[in-house]
């Protein structure tokens, strides 16, 4: 089975303005999950989190937040993203939100981390940048690390990182959801597109 897309958000938008532009990118191809990764205040965060939840929920995708977990319940959101992928983070993000909630966690490109995060009950744990200095400390997260994990590890992973549609056709049958670069959002021929490329990518990875 081909990955699927995992979209995150730009740092910085228009919560209004963007809802429309998420939702259109939502149409045009098939999305496991959206991650809120506004970098922004609690109001603003709230502000984001009302626009947003609407266009997932009426589409059956999950939306979660990048780092706080204490905003989860109150916003209605799905689940967390913790750039901190220790097993502590990720115990105490389960003891907070309980077990319906998705915890995913980050763990560069290293594989005992990621194990950690497996084995202390991560939802899914992201694995980047897939090109050197594109995410995090630089190290990068080769095709090798992806086939492994693919091989050895149950708990999903994503690719996320400096991802080009290119490397995510190469990642398809290895990475369980595939994270595209944030220029999706500010591409010329519109997100919608630039969601759809990366989709058609994937199938072709899929298809050999």
């Amino acid at each position: 089975m081909s990955a699927r897309l995992y979209l995150v958000t730009p740092p910085a938008f228009a919560p209004a303005a963007f809802a429309d532009v998420l939702a259109a990118a939502l149409d045009a191809a098939d999305v496991a999950c959206v991650r809120l990764a506004l970098e922004a205040g609690e109001a603003e965060l709230r502000a984001a989190a009302e626009a947003l939840r609407p266009v997932c929920a009426g589409r059956d995708v999950p939306l979660v937040i990048a780092r706080h977990v204490r905003l989860v319940k109150p916003l209605g959101l799905d689940g967390v993203h913790l750039p901190d992928g220790s097993a502590n983070a990720v115990r105490a993000a389960r003891d907070a939100l309980g077990a319906d909630a998705v915890v995913g966690a980050a763990a560069g490109a290293s594989r005992h981390r990621g194990m950690v995060a497996a084995e202390a009950g991560a939802d899914y744990v992201s694995l980047g940048p897939v090109r050197a200095g594109a995410l995090g400390d630089g190290a990068e997260a080769d095709a090798e690390l992806f086939a492994w994990w693919a091989e050895v590890i149950e708990t999903p992973c994503v690719a996320e990182g400096g991802l080009t549609p290119e490397i995510a056709r190469g990642l398809a049958a290895t990475a369980d959801f595939v994270a595209p670069r944030f220029s999706v959002w500010s591409a010329p021929d519109g997100p919608a597109a630039a969601v759809a490329a990366y989709a058609a990518a994937l199938d072709r990875g899929a298809a050999g």
